[in-house]
């Protein structure tokens, strides 16, 4: 009986041995901070455009925020965003976003610029995407740049074709690189089209208005331009591109509109616009990040063949226009134009 007593407390502590000795796999499984952290989703991640005007302004910011409104109904994100920033709050309001834990602060503007470089630094873990910025020196800053200069050349096809007298008013709401390469493409092209039709003396005047929100001044520039002799008007300025339209509506001129479809406003004035599909752009942009395909240090460049710009005709557009309208976009499709050869 003592030996089975005996052999029985022997093998109870060879158990016991093996038992101790026995990796303890499943004490660190229940440790949720050794866990890895489950990826976020659409509707988890926390994004926010900053936008320097109203969304009501019928062009540059209404493009912009046609971006939120796309991303959350076919993401499922919640993107919020912020009308009319001023210039003086672009710093602070990015810190404050930053503060917040916010992984993605878009921008609309290339106005952005200096603030999101300035204040990026001190978040890397929230990526600023500036729409039309150009400073990608940094782990969390990453561009997104349309190329304007494309959709500008489109617009200058269409101006040059309705011309007759071969001047073209142009405003520009700052003096940013990408507004004048926009700017250079459109004016030389009207005016080449107004010559091969015969205007020798075709020429453009050119503004800019340090000002993307007085509507009361892109009226007096705008008339003041006809009143000089152009018979069509260009702007990109915003809230004050709206009294450019206001002030050829006044003076009988014609417009070529841009940054949205603005044919809407006046279709006897405005005779065609060059509509910016920034819906598209934003959903790509968006959910390139959420595949993890979006990083600092990389600028994106969209433009026609990416489906972001496009002509829209009214009935007071000749066809002619309209055809050689068309025929530029196959070719901007195609990658047969250097447009970038007319960059002053």
């Amino acid at each position: 009986m003592k030996k089975f007593i005996a052999l029985v407390l022997a093998l109870l502590m060879i158990s016991a041995l093996f038992v101790g000795c026995a990796p303890a796999a499943t004490t660190e499984a229940a440790d949720a901070t050794d866990a890895p952290a489950a990826e976020k989703t659409a509707a988890d991640v926390k994004i926010v455009l900053l936008l320097p005007g109203q969304i009501n302004d019928q062009g540059w910011n209404a493009s912009n925020y046609a971006g939120v409104v796309a991303c959350n109904e076919q993401l499922g994100t919640n993107m919020e965003y912020v009308e009319a920033v001023a210039e003086a709050d672009f710093e602070s309001t990015f810190r404050e976003y930053a503060e917040r834990g916010y992984d993605i602060i878009m921008a609309a503007g290339s106005q952005f610029d200096e603030a999101a470089a300035t204040v990026a630094a001190s978040y890397p873990d929230t990526l600023f995407m500036l729409v039309n910025g150009s400073n990608n020196d940094g782990d969390n800053l990453c561009p997104l740049f349309p190329k304007e200069y494309e959709a500008s050349y489109l617009a200058s096809i269409i101006a040059g074709y309705i011309t007759t007298s071969g001047k073209f008013g142009m405003i520009g709401g700052d003096p940013n690189q990408a507004m004048q390469d926009l700017m250079a493409v459109y004016g030389k092209t009207a005016v080449s089209i107004a010559k091969e039709r015969g205007i020798a003396d075709a020429s453009f005047n050119l503004a800019y208005a340090n000002s993307w929100s007085d509507i009361a001044l892109g009226k007096q520039m705008s008339e003041n331009m006809i009143d000089e002799g152009a018979d069509v008007m260009f702007a990109y300025a915003n809230e004050l591109g709206l009294g450019v339209i206001n002030g050829a509506i006044e003076k009988g001129a014609k417009v070529v509109g841009f940054s949205s479809d603005q044919t809407t406003i006046d279709p006897a004035t405005v005779v065609a616009s060059i509509n910016f599909d920034y819906a598209t752009m934003y959903v790509w942009a968006i959910n390139n990040w959420l595949q993890g395909n979006l990083k600092g240090h990389q600028t994106i460049e969209v433009g026609v063949a990416e489906g972001i710009y496009f002509p829209v005709y009214t009935d007071n557009c000749p066809q002619e226009a309209i055809d050689a309208c068309n025929a530029a976009v196959e070719a901007l499709k195609a990658g047969s134009v250097d447009l970038k050869a007319m960059f002053d």
